[in-house]
């Protein structure tokens, strides 16, 4: 794929039935994926809006522009060359628009990209490009350098719950700096992505959900060396806060590396360059949480900092966690690594990290801060239609408007949709035509078919936990992965293609956990364990036919 994220690629076919116009008069293009994606790059603002520009006396907003075209691929066919400014994507208009924006729009087409584009002359061109203000997409990685960077060995060890773990020990010139897990490779690998979104990556050895063995530990190891290797070979990149504060190694090359390794879960006080920062979490029901953190902190870092600002208890700790909203509105659990302070195009959010409605409310029987912000992010959540209440609706603006907090809880509880997680529709194997949106509860996933524009439509299908054989997110696939079983026949497998493969995968993982976790002592008279529940409420129509949902 040919976004920023996907630097220039090969083969395919470009369709374009008319000769590039002299005057700037804006032109269809369509596209179809090659082997390796549409053979062209763009770059352009971080950010929405700008000042107008005059191209050839027309006035447009500023835009993201191709910045690269392959010979011979799908763009370089369809006669796309370097400085077209873009004008729609698939039918949507993108003067104005952001990067993130444009390149998920292209990556939403799939196999195929529908472009209006505008040509400029050289002169335009580069009186544009003078003009634009730098951002992160405009960096050139010419410069290369020889680092000698080596993960000589790996270290099994066992955490405080005993379950193994593998770190990767870190050498610079022969002398160890640190030492990392793979999921903080993982995590490395994905913000180098965004801060430097038109950089084409060498591959990450892919997420495997069960245990290695000692080859492939091996294997892993050394296809993580060679990634290293090759990402700090590019001076820009290297001499950026990520990989330097990765390496715990600030200002490398000046004094030589340090040899102490520093544990992954903190950050060494060398490493701090930069006064603190302000990080803006909002809370449910609107207010605005304001830390100040050190600018290298990760997620655990600036929760622990919101959680204590707010007073909420220790035991309630787990049940929180900090999300991040796209600005189509769509929210989803922020990494444990990720990096708060420096997530511009989003905004923070903290909110309830939690599916067992039992208990939820045992936590809010024991935390009233607690209590306030699940009944505020429920109100929230029913106003932006975040949970389908159905009929309930006005009983529920009543409850609310007559301040009956507990009895509006016990209501919104009995909800099937309550505390469950939605994803955006998105493609799945399983379906031929159309889309799924997948589903998330406590005791079952859910695929509930939709057309490829979101229009739900009537067929679902839901799995319960114990039908579910296999689960994995694919990073090279970019897609959610599990296998179930079916009577009398061999497994199948589903794949489901979404940006949020990896969000889905932790939902589902926390869900399963949380369906063994044993009831409190409050709720046991009361009410059915989880699984047990979730048994005797089971849907049977669950098992797609072969192939199409």
């Amino acid at each position: 794929m040919s976004t920023s994220d996907d630097p220039v690629i090969s083969e395919g076919s470009g369709e374009n039935n008319s000769e590039i116009p002299k005057s700037p008069t804006p032109r269809e293009v369509k596209l179809t994926k090659g082997s390796h994606g549409f053979g062209f790059n763009i770059r352009g603002q971080v950010s929405e809006g700008g000042q107008l520009k005059s191209i050839g006396g027309v006035l447009y907003a500023p835009m993201q522009y191709i910045s690269a075209v392959l010979d011979g691929g799908p763009a370089d066919d369809a006669q796309i060359k370097v400085g077209d400014r873009v004008v729609e994507v698939n039918g949507v208009p993108v003067e104005g628009a952001d990067h993130h924006t444009v390149v998920q729009l292209i990556k939403r087409g799939g196999s195929t990209v529908q472009m209006t584009i505008v040509s400029v002359t050289d002169e335009e061109r580069a009186k544009l490009e003078v003009e634009a203000a730098p951002s992160p997409s405009s960096v050139e990685y010419y410069e290369r350098r020889s680092v000698p960077v080596t993960i000589p060995s790996s270290e099994k060890k066992t955490d405080e719950t005993g379950k193994e773990y593998v770190t990767y020990n870190l050498q610079l010139a022969g002398k160890t700096v640190t030492q990392r897990r793979y999921r903080e490779f993982d995590a490395l690998h994905a913000n180098l992505k965004r801060q430097f979104p038109d950089f084409l990556f060498p591959r990450l050895p892919a997420k495997w959900p069960f245990t290695l063995s000692a080859t492939q530990v091996d294997t892993r190891r050394r296809g993580i060396e060679d990634y290293m290797e090759k990402v700090c070979g590019i001076k820009v990149i290297f001499d950026s806060d990520l990989i330097q504060d990765f390496l715990c190694v600030p200002q490398l090359g000046k004094q030589g590396p340090k040899s102490t390794a520093v544990p992954s879960t903190t950050l060494a006080p060398s490493v701090v360059k930069d006064p603190n920062v302000e990080v803006k979490v909002q809370l449910p029901g609107g207010k605005l949480c304001r830390v100040f953190v050190p600018k290298e902190s990760i997620t655990l870092q600036v929760y622990e900092a919101v959680i204590k600002e707010i007073g909420l208890h220790e035991s309630s700790k787990p049940f929180f966690a900090l999300f991040k909203a796209t600005r189509d509105g769509y929210i989803s659990k922020l990494g444990p690594r990720e990096f708060p302070s420096q997530l511009l195009s989003y905004s923070l959010l903290l909110r309830k990290w939690i599916f067992s409605t039992v208990h939820e409310t045992h936590i809010a029987q024991k935390d009233n801060v607690a209590k306030e912000l699940i009944y505020l992010q429920a109100v929230e959540d029913v106003q932006k239609n975040r949970i389908d209440v159905g009929e309930d609706l006005q009983e529920l603006q009543s409850l609310q408007m007559q301040g009956r907090n507990v009895e509006y809880l016990e209501l919104i509880r009995s909800l099937d949709t309550y505390n469950s997680t939605k994803f955006p529709h998105c493609k799945c194997d399983a379906r031929k035509n159309g889309h799924i949106r997948l589903i998330v509860s406590l005791s079952t996933l859910k695929l509930q078919a939709c057309a490829s524009d979101g229009t739900i439509e009537d067929q679902e299908h839901t799995f319960p936990w114990d039908m579910i054989e296999n689960r994995e997110a694919d990073l090279e696939e970019e897609a959610f992965i599990f296998s179930y079983n079916r009577e009398g026949k061999s497994p199948k497998f589903v794949r489901v293609f979404s940006e949020h493969f990896l969000y889905m995968e932790e939902c589902i993982t926390r869900a399963i956990e949380e369906s063994y976790w044993p009831l409190p002592s409050s709720a046991k008279s009361k009410t059915k364990p989880a699984t047990v529940a979730a048994a005797s409420n089971h849907v049977t129509s669950y098992e797609p036919d072969d192939g199409e949902l």
